[in-house]
Protein backbone atom coordinates (compact mmCIF):
# COMPACT_ATOMS: atom_id res chain seq x y z
CA UNK A 1 0.00 0.00 0.00
CA UNK A 2 1.50 3.31 -1.08
CA UNK A 3 1.14 6.27 1.28
CA UNK A 4 2.06 9.94 1.47
CA UNK A 5 2.49 11.91 4.69
CA UNK A 6 1.32 15.52 4.82
CA UNK A 7 0.18 18.21 7.22
CA UNK A 8 -1.68 21.51 7.41
CA UNK A 9 -0.39 23.67 10.28
CA UNK A 10 0.94 20.44 11.82
CA UNK A 11 -2.44 18.69 11.73
CA UNK A 12 -0.99 15.60 10.03
CA UNK A 13 -2.43 12.91 7.80
CA UNK A 14 -1.64 9.62 6.12
CA UNK A 15 -2.77 9.95 2.48
CA UNK A 16 -3.80 6.71 0.74
CA UNK A 17 -4.13 6.88 -3.07
CA UNK A 18 -7.04 4.60 -4.00
CA UNK A 19 -8.46 6.13 -7.21
CA UNK A 20 -10.51 3.09 -8.22
CA UNK A 21 -11.92 2.29 -4.77
CA UNK A 22 -10.21 -1.08 -4.36
CA UNK A 23 -8.99 -0.60 -0.80
CA UNK A 24 -11.06 -2.01 2.07
CA UNK A 25 -10.14 0.65 4.62
CA UNK A 26 -11.46 -0.69 7.90
CA UNK A 27 -11.62 1.28 11.13
CA UNK A 28 -8.93 -0.96 12.56
CA UNK A 29 -6.58 -0.37 9.64
CA UNK A 30 -7.04 3.40 9.83
CA UNK A 31 -6.36 3.38 13.57
CA UNK A 32 -3.22 1.26 13.11
CA UNK A 33 -1.90 3.59 10.43
CA UNK A 34 -2.42 6.59 12.73
CA UNK A 35 -0.70 4.93 15.70
CA UNK A 36 2.38 7.07 16.42
CA UNK A 37 4.33 4.21 17.99
CA UNK A 38 3.33 1.14 15.99
CA UNK A 39 2.16 2.70 12.70
CA UNK A 40 2.98 5.63 10.44
CA UNK A 41 1.47 8.15 12.87
CA UNK A 42 -1.12 10.82 12.12
CA UNK A 43 -4.20 12.68 13.30
CA UNK A 44 -6.24 11.06 10.53
CA UNK A 45 -6.33 9.21 7.20
CA UNK A 46 -7.23 10.73 3.82
CA UNK A 47 -8.27 8.13 1.25
CA UNK A 48 -8.04 9.59 -2.25
CA UNK A 49 -10.79 8.00 -4.33
CA UNK A 50 -12.83 8.98 -7.38
CA UNK A 51 -16.32 9.97 -6.34
CA UNK A 52 -17.98 7.37 -8.55
CA UNK A 53 -15.78 4.61 -7.09
CA UNK A 54 -16.20 5.58 -3.43
CA UNK A 55 -19.18 3.34 -2.75
CA UNK A 56 -21.09 6.16 -1.04
CA UNK A 57 -24.32 6.82 -2.99
CA UNK A 58 -25.28 9.86 -0.91
CA UNK A 59 -21.97 11.55 -1.71
CA UNK A 60 -22.17 10.64 -5.40
CA UNK A 61 -25.72 12.03 -5.66
CA UNK A 62 -24.54 15.45 -4.49
CA UNK A 63 -21.11 15.52 -6.12
CA UNK A 64 -22.06 16.92 -9.52
CA UNK A 65 -18.88 17.21 -11.61
CA UNK A 66 -16.52 16.76 -8.64
CA UNK A 67 -14.19 13.95 -9.72
CA UNK A 68 -12.55 13.30 -6.34
CA UNK A 69 -13.95 12.38 -2.93
CA UNK A 70 -12.13 12.92 0.37
CA UNK A 71 -12.78 9.85 2.52
CA UNK A 72 -11.62 11.09 5.91
CA UNK A 73 -11.09 8.93 9.01
CA UNK A 74 -10.18 10.10 12.50
CA UNK A 75 -7.18 8.69 14.35
CA UNK A 76 -9.38 6.15 16.12
CA UNK A 77 -10.65 4.89 12.75
CA UNK A 78 -14.07 6.50 12.98
CA UNK A 79 -15.61 8.09 9.88
CA UNK A 80 -15.78 11.90 9.90
CA UNK A 81 -17.77 14.34 7.79
CA UNK A 82 -15.15 16.98 7.07
CA UNK A 83 -11.65 18.22 7.92
CA UNK A 84 -10.56 21.75 6.99
CA UNK A 85 -6.83 21.08 7.19
CA UNK A 86 -7.23 17.69 5.57
CA UNK A 87 -9.10 19.09 2.58
CA UNK A 88 -6.22 21.49 1.84
CA UNK A 89 -3.64 18.71 2.10
CA UNK A 90 -5.85 16.47 -0.05
CA UNK A 91 -6.06 19.17 -2.73
CA UNK A 92 -2.31 19.81 -2.64
CA UNK A 93 -1.71 16.07 -3.15
CA UNK A 94 -4.05 15.94 -6.17
CA UNK A 95 -2.14 18.77 -7.89
CA UNK A 96 1.27 17.39 -6.93
CA UNK A 97 0.32 13.95 -8.30
CA UNK A 98 -1.02 15.40 -11.57
CA UNK A 99 -4.57 14.28 -10.76
CA UNK A 100 -5.93 17.83 -10.77
CA UNK A 101 -4.76 21.13 -12.23
CA UNK A 102 -3.91 24.26 -10.27
CA UNK A 103 -6.83 26.68 -10.25
CA UNK A 104 -10.36 26.45 -8.89
CA UNK A 105 -12.51 23.32 -8.65
CA UNK A 106 -14.87 21.35 -6.42
CA UNK A 107 -14.01 18.47 -4.11
CA UNK A 108 -16.62 16.06 -2.70
CA UNK A 109 -16.81 15.45 1.07
CA UNK A 110 -19.43 13.92 3.35
CA UNK A 111 -20.41 17.50 4.23
CA UNK A 112 -21.01 18.37 0.57
CA UNK A 113 -18.90 20.07 -2.07
CA UNK A 114 -15.96 22.25 -1.10
CA UNK A 115 -14.58 24.80 -3.58
CA UNK A 116 -10.78 24.74 -3.74
CA UNK A 117 -8.45 27.50 -4.97
CA UNK A 118 -4.72 26.77 -5.22
CA UNK A 119 -1.65 27.29 -7.34
CA UNK A 120 1.25 24.94 -8.08
CA UNK A 121 2.66 25.85 -4.68
CA UNK A 122 1.79 27.96 -1.67
CA UNK A 123 -1.30 28.27 0.47
CA UNK A 124 -4.62 26.61 -0.32
CA UNK A 125 -7.98 28.35 0.07
CA UNK A 126 -11.21 26.41 0.69
CA UNK A 127 -14.83 27.53 0.68
CA UNK A 128 -15.87 25.84 3.91
CA UNK A 129 -19.59 26.45 3.48
CA UNK A 130 -22.04 28.44 5.57
CA UNK A 131 -21.47 28.09 9.33
CA UNK A 132 -24.59 27.26 11.33
CA UNK A 133 -24.79 28.92 14.74
CA UNK A 134 -26.88 26.70 17.01
CA UNK A 135 -26.87 28.59 20.32
CA UNK A 136 -24.90 28.32 23.53
CA UNK A 137 -23.32 25.40 25.33
CA UNK A 138 -20.77 24.51 27.98
CA UNK A 139 -17.56 22.52 28.17
CA UNK A 140 -15.90 21.39 31.39
CA UNK A 141 -12.16 21.06 31.99
CA UNK A 142 -10.86 20.05 35.40
CA UNK A 143 -14.29 20.67 36.90
CA UNK A 144 -14.42 24.24 35.59
CA UNK A 145 -17.20 25.29 33.22
CA UNK A 146 -16.50 27.29 30.05
CA UNK A 147 -19.33 28.89 28.13
CA UNK A 148 -19.23 28.41 24.39
CA UNK A 149 -21.06 28.63 21.10
CA UNK A 150 -22.37 25.58 19.24
CA UNK A 151 -21.36 25.85 15.60
CA UNK A 152 -21.87 23.30 12.83
CA UNK A 153 -19.38 23.26 9.98
CA UNK A 154 -20.85 20.04 8.62
CA UNK A 155 -19.31 18.54 11.75
CA UNK A 156 -20.10 19.64 15.33
CA UNK A 157 -18.11 22.23 17.30
CA UNK A 158 -18.29 23.90 20.69
CA UNK A 159 -16.08 27.01 20.62
CA UNK A 160 -15.39 28.53 24.05
CA UNK A 161 -13.85 31.93 24.71
CA UNK A 162 -11.40 32.07 27.61
CA UNK A 163 -9.61 35.02 29.20
CA UNK A 164 -6.33 33.31 30.15
CA UNK A 165 -3.65 32.19 27.67
CA UNK A 166 -4.71 28.97 25.98
CA UNK A 167 -1.37 27.39 26.91
CA UNK A 168 -2.55 27.24 30.53
CA UNK A 169 -5.32 24.72 29.76
CA UNK A 170 -4.85 21.08 30.68
CA UNK A 171 -6.19 19.14 27.69
CA UNK A 172 -4.59 15.79 28.52
CA UNK A 173 -8.11 14.35 28.63
CA UNK A 174 -11.28 15.09 26.70
CA UNK A 175 -13.39 18.02 27.94
CA UNK A 176 -16.79 17.04 29.28
CA UNK A 177 -19.91 18.31 27.52
CA UNK A 178 -23.67 17.81 27.27
CA UNK A 179 -24.06 14.42 25.63
CA UNK A 180 -27.68 15.18 24.75
CA UNK A 181 -26.60 18.24 22.74
CA UNK A 182 -23.82 16.30 20.97
CA UNK A 183 -24.90 12.64 20.70
CA UNK A 184 -22.17 11.92 18.13
CA UNK A 185 -19.46 13.77 20.04
CA UNK A 186 -18.02 17.21 19.42
CA UNK A 187 -14.80 19.06 18.64
CA UNK A 188 -14.12 21.53 21.46
CA UNK A 189 -12.18 24.74 20.79
CA UNK A 190 -10.81 27.17 23.37
CA UNK A 191 -9.88 30.58 22.01
CA UNK A 192 -8.62 33.90 23.37
CA UNK A 193 -8.60 37.27 21.58
CA UNK A 194 -5.04 38.61 21.30
CA UNK A 195 -5.73 41.60 19.03
CA UNK A 196 -8.26 43.03 16.62
CA UNK A 197 -9.84 40.05 14.80
CA UNK A 198 -6.89 37.98 16.00
CA UNK A 199 -7.27 34.82 18.11
CA UNK A 200 -5.14 32.10 19.64
CA UNK A 201 -6.75 28.66 19.87
CA UNK A 202 -6.35 25.10 21.08
CA UNK A 203 -8.63 22.23 20.15
CA UNK A 204 -9.60 18.77 21.36
CA UNK A 205 -10.95 16.78 18.43
CA UNK A 206 -13.38 13.89 18.80
CA UNK A 207 -11.69 10.68 17.75
CA UNK A 208 -8.20 12.21 17.71
CA UNK A 209 -7.55 14.03 20.99
CA UNK A 210 -5.75 17.36 21.15
CA UNK A 211 -4.29 18.21 17.74
CA UNK A 212 -1.92 20.94 16.65
CA UNK A 213 -4.64 22.47 14.50
CA UNK A 214 -8.22 21.95 13.27
CA UNK A 215 -9.45 23.70 10.14
CA UNK A 216 -13.17 23.46 10.77
CA UNK A 217 -12.51 24.32 14.41
CA UNK A 218 -10.61 27.43 13.37
CA UNK A 219 -13.66 28.62 11.43
CA UNK A 220 -15.93 27.74 14.36
CA UNK A 221 -13.75 29.78 16.72
CA UNK A 222 -13.84 32.77 14.36
CA UNK A 223 -17.63 32.45 14.13
CA UNK A 224 -17.93 32.32 17.93
CA UNK A 225 -15.68 35.35 18.30
CA UNK A 226 -17.66 37.27 15.66
CA UNK A 227 -20.93 36.45 17.40
CA UNK A 228 -19.38 37.43 20.73
CA UNK A 229 -18.79 40.90 19.29
CA UNK A 230 -22.47 41.00 18.24
CA UNK A 231 -24.15 39.24 21.20
CA UNK A 232 -27.70 39.77 19.91
CA UNK A 233 -27.11 37.31 17.05
CA UNK A 234 -29.91 34.72 17.30
CA UNK A 235 -29.28 31.00 16.85
CA UNK A 236 -29.77 30.26 13.17
CA UNK A 237 -29.21 33.94 12.30
CA UNK A 238 -26.65 35.52 9.99
CA UNK A 239 -22.96 35.46 10.96
CA UNK A 240 -21.19 38.85 11.31
CA UNK A 241 -18.76 39.49 8.46
CA UNK A 242 -15.00 39.93 8.78
CA UNK A 243 -11.56 38.42 8.36
CA UNK A 244 -9.91 36.67 11.29
CA UNK A 245 -6.35 35.55 11.95
CA UNK A 246 -6.18 32.42 14.11
CA UNK A 247 -2.95 31.18 15.67
CA UNK A 248 -2.96 27.47 16.48
CA UNK A 249 -0.19 25.37 17.98
CA UNK A 250 0.97 24.41 14.50
CA UNK A 251 0.92 27.79 12.77
CA UNK A 252 -1.44 30.46 11.47
CA UNK A 253 -4.68 30.31 9.45
CA UNK A 254 -6.95 32.96 7.97
CA UNK A 255 -10.74 32.78 8.14
CA UNK A 256 -13.01 35.02 6.07
CA UNK A 257 -16.73 35.34 6.87
CA UNK A 258 -18.69 37.14 4.15
CA UNK A 259 -22.23 36.73 5.44
CA UNK A 260 -22.99 33.87 3.07
CA UNK A 261 -20.17 31.37 3.50
CA UNK A 262 -16.75 30.97 5.11
CA UNK A 263 -13.27 30.62 3.66
CA UNK A 264 -10.20 29.03 5.22
CA UNK A 265 -6.72 29.75 3.89
CA UNK A 266 -3.46 28.23 5.02
CA UNK A 267 -0.50 26.00 4.19
CA UNK A 268 -0.63 22.40 2.98
CA UNK A 269 2.65 20.50 3.06
CA UNK A 270 3.57 17.09 1.62
CA UNK A 271 6.38 15.62 3.70
CA UNK A 272 7.25 12.10 2.52
CA UNK A 273 6.02 9.05 0.65
CA UNK A 274 6.62 5.33 0.85
CA UNK A 275 5.00 1.91 1.06
CA UNK A 276 3.37 0.03 3.91
CA UNK A 277 4.96 -3.41 4.24
CA UNK A 278 2.79 -6.32 3.12
CA UNK A 279 3.53 -8.35 6.26
CA UNK A 280 2.41 -5.45 8.49
CA UNK A 281 -0.85 -5.21 6.53
CA UNK A 282 -1.37 -8.97 6.73
CA UNK A 283 -0.92 -8.94 10.50
CA UNK A 284 -3.64 -6.33 10.79
CA UNK A 285 -6.28 -7.93 8.57
CA UNK A 286 -8.12 -9.37 11.54
CA UNK A 287 -8.40 -5.91 13.14
CA UNK A 288 -11.81 -4.30 12.59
Amino acid sequence: MRFIKGHGTENDFVILPDPDGRLDLTAGMAARLCDRRAGVGADGVLRVVRTKAAGEPEVEALAGDAEWFMDYRNADGSVAEMCGNGVRVFARYLVDAGLAAPGEWDLATRSGLRRIVLGESGDVSVDMGAPAYQGGGEAFVGGRAYEGKRVSMGNPHLACRIDDPVAALDLCRAPDFDQAAFPEGVNVEFFRPVGDNHLEMRVYERGSGETRSCGTGTVAAAVAAAIGSAPDTPAGGGIPQGEWTVDVLGGRLTVTLDGQTSYLKGPAVLVAEGEIRRDWLTEGRSVR
